[in-house]
């Protein structure tokens, strides 16, 4: 299956040249301005807990979340559930970042603390603790294992991850943990919140930030984890190098002052196209397939026009081989 897999990995075509040097162009301008990496932290693990949240239901808006964690208000017609995951959550992201150091390894005991953290002061009796019975999950194509297999399952999961038998890129890594973890279901509740927590500190450990699956994304991203459960990787690839070249472009805007370079596609274009030909259409599918560097917010995708420019350059380099 493995084997398939990487298989499936290089014809999903993911930019990892192109994050690895987004990353280490951030690396080169340190020491960072404390100032600038703290506001971005702040911004980036408000938007984790939102959407991490609201990708499993949770009804709180952008606004609403950040007045439950930033004032500590109560919002009136919201749940008190609504409320300690918002707050859970986010003291998960405090544990993962102190833990996402160099050296990092993986263990079982970590994944249990995280999701401790993720139902504490909602589920404490299943907090922290496999489950111990069958699950079904809804919309899902699979069935998880039976639980007397899970104990093993995730030992076998976690030892795999730090061998990394198939030298796999620290993205890809983590896509394929994310993956088979989703489909151990390890617990009752909160797998989901859990498992991104998980897989954004194994991409932070690596000198990464973290990837963000978008509230606007879910639909697509549990299309993507089913097909990978069909053995098509090809989408949760996609997904997930789309969503670490997002927070990439983030701290490089903030740290070069390149906000302004990245535009909605549809300012990049006139009714005949752009100054190469290109449609927003075309643009928009590069941007999605991940051809040119793009991030989307909400529905609109962002791009330059010097990533076309090196799209074009790529191309050309590639008819001349």
């Amino acid at each position: 299956m493995w084997k398939e897999w990487v298989a499936q990995m290089v014809q999903a075509d993911m930019p990892l040249a192109r994050l690895d040097d987004k990353k280490q162009r951030i690396l080169d301008r340190r020491p960072l301005p404390a100032i600038a990496i703290q506001r971005i932290q702040q911004a980036l693990s408000l938007e984790w807990t939102y959407n991490s949240n609201s990708i499993e239901g949770n009804t709180l808006s952008l606004a609403e979340t950040r007045a439950v964690l930033e004032d500590g208000i109560t919002i009136k017609g919201k749940s008190l559930r609504e409320h300690f995951e918002a707050v859970n959550h986010h003291d998960a992201i405090e544990l993962v970042e102190a833990l996402a150091q160099p050296g990092f390894v993986l263990t079982e005991n970590v994944i249990l603390d995280v999701h401790a953290v993720v139902l504490d002061k909602i589920e404490k009796e299943f907090a922290g603790r496999y489950r111990t019975g069958g699950v079904r999950i809804t919309g899902a194509n699979f069935i998880p294992p039976n639980a007397l297999k899970v104990p093993d399952l995730m030992a076998e999961l976690v030892q795999w991850a730090n061998e990394s038998p198939l030298g796999l890129h620290p993205l890809q890594l983590a896509t394929a943990f994310h993956h088979r973890f989703v489909h151990i279901h390890p617990f009752f509740d909160g797998n989901g919140r859990t498992v991104r927590l998980v897989y954004n500190l194994m991409l932070m450990a690596q000198g990464y930030p973290p990837a963000i699956i978008l509230r606007n994304d879910r639909k697509k991203y549990y299309e993507a984890l089913n097909q990978a459960n069909d053995g098509r990787y090809y989408k949760l690839c996609l997904l997930m190098s789309q969503a670490l070249e997002r927070s990439l472009d983030i701290y490089l805007s903030n740290l070069e002052d390149r906000a302004e370079d990245y535009q909605p596609i549809s300012n990049l274009v006139s009714d005949d196209g752009d100054e190469h030909g290109f449609s927003q259409e075309y643009l928009s599918l590069l941007a999605r397939r991940g051809k040119i560097e793009a991030y989307k917010e909400g529905h609109v995708w962002y791009t330059s026009k010097d990533a076309v420019e090196r799209y074009l350059a790529s191309r050309k380099r590639r008819r001349t081989r």
